[in-house]
């Protein structure tokens, strides 16, 4: 097959969360199992670094690999969903993998494939793990898909989990609590493997000690041992300063990433290099500064508070559930503009709801759908949105919503564009 014929073999072939949600998850770690053994377990050749966590997970994981790149340590990179292109899911320092690589590895596991009916996110595990084992990594940062203790990542045995905070999001899946929401989260903790939570949150702070106590893992929240200081916008990049209890240990550390719910994420980072110069990684300085300040370049992370133009000014953000939109509110209210435009997509399987009665009334909406079946038609959004005072008009597509915003907007305003990671994927 050609490289897009593979694409569509995958796509079609594969049961995928993409399209069809909670129905294309396999609730254990059985069929990446059977996927890896036949290849020598590819997972089990190299280091790796385990990040899960509600938000901020993607960011984390662009973070600590683009500092482990600058430290010298030639490093994969593991993430999902992909916003353009699928081999963003799977890099090596920065470089997307091969198509040859996707072609080649897909033909010669389609036996396997055909006989042990995967899902399309434990065959794309499968074939990073190869792919790093392939291209001899040194180390490589795996983002968990969903959850953590059923999660197809969940066979690697890690030199360090990370697990960044908790939040609602996926309830149908992972539970309707935040307690059960942390335990499923908690299953990456490793025996005798250290874990840095990122944010140490009352309601489930004690499921993560007593799940680090029994597998005699040594935990430390990142959120109760650092803290930011003196922190400003300096141009295209935020500059704050690190610090534990009154010593600074980094100061004026820039970040290409410019949201404000980054500066979780940083102490979350910075709290893990600090563990894995203790697990003997060479780690500098210079290139934790480096790696911070251009994480987006290193990485080709995008839809972290990007701005995609000027003149009206347009940012789109991934955060999607009742936490990021929070984030992006305060983001929003940061920047200065003349009039709101907010161009919104959402899935049927998020609750949109909690979303939708944060968002303020003073804008104007652009009610719009991404292109796929788990996407909540545009007219039923505006429907919804109309109860909390939401008003603006209705959009086939994303493109038509933000080129009609665009229309409309003064040069001084500000035009924002989410609700969901493939409303963002569409508009970039």
């Amino acid at each position: 097959m050609t490289y897009s014929e593979t694409l569509d073999y995958l796509y079609n072939r594969l049961p995928m969360f993409t399209r069809l949600g909670a129905a294309a998850i396999k609730k254990d770690v059985d069929n990446t199992i059977l996927l890896c053994e036949p290849l020598g377990n590819p997972q089990l050749k190299y280091k790796t670094i385990h990040v899960a966590g509600t938000n901020g997970k993607g960011s984390t994981s662009h973070m600590l690999a683009a500092i482990l790149q600058k430290a010298g340590y030639k490093t994969g990179l593991y993430t999902s969903p992909h916003l353009k292109d699928f081999r963003e899911r799977i890099r090596i320092n920065g470089e997307m993998m091969t198509e040859s690589f996707v072609v080649d590895f897909t033909a010669n596991q389609r036996e396997q494939i055909e006989t042990i009916n995967p899902s399309f996110f434990e065959v794309t595990v499968a074939m990073a793990f190869e792919y790093f084992a392939t291209e001899q990594v040194d180390v490589a940062v795996i983002e968990v898909g969903l959850g953590g203790r059923l999660d197809s990542t969940n066979i690697i045995t890690p030199e360090l989990s990370v697990i960044t905070n908790i939040s609602f999001d996926h309830m149908n899946v992972l539970g309707n609590t935040l307690q059960e929401i942390a335990y499923e989260k908690a299953g990456i903790i490793k025996k005798g493997i250290p874990v840095v939570i990122g944010e140490k949150q009352e309601e489930c702070a004690l499921v993560f000690i007593s799940k680090a106590a029994e597998m005699s893992s040594n935990l430390l929240f990142a959120s109760t041992e650092l803290h930011v200081a003196d922190t400003c916008k300096d141009g295209t990049q935020l500059v704050t300063s690190v610090y534990k209890n009154d010593n600074c240990i980094f100061r004026d550390v820039k970040l290409d990433l410019t949201g404000s719910y980054q500066l979780k994420n940083l102490l979350t980072v910075i709290q893990s290099i600090i563990v894995l110069r203790e697990s003997r990684f060479n780690i500098a300085d210079e290139a934790v500064y480096d790696g911070l300040a251009g994480t987006a370049e290193i990485t080709g992370l995008q839809g972290r508070w990007q701005t995609l133009s000027q003149h009206p000014l347009v940012i789109c953000d991934t955060g999607h559930n009742t936490a990021g939109i929070r984030e992006v509110l305060q983001n929003i209210q940061a920047t200065p503009y003349k009039h709101l435009h907010i161009v919104i997509g959402m899935l049927k399987d998020k609750d949109v709801t909690s979303v939708l009665r944060l968002l303020p009334a003073t804008a104007t909406y652009y009610f719009c759908q991404p292109g796929l079946e788990r996407a909540l038609p545009a007219a039923d959004l505006a429907q919804q949105a109309e109860k909390f005072g939401l008003n603006g008009k209705i959009f086939d597509t994303v493109a038509l919503a933000l080129d009609t915003a665009k229309h409309h907007a003064d040069p001084d305003d500000l035009i924002f564009v989410g609700g969901s990671t493939f409303v963002v994927a569409e508009a970039i």
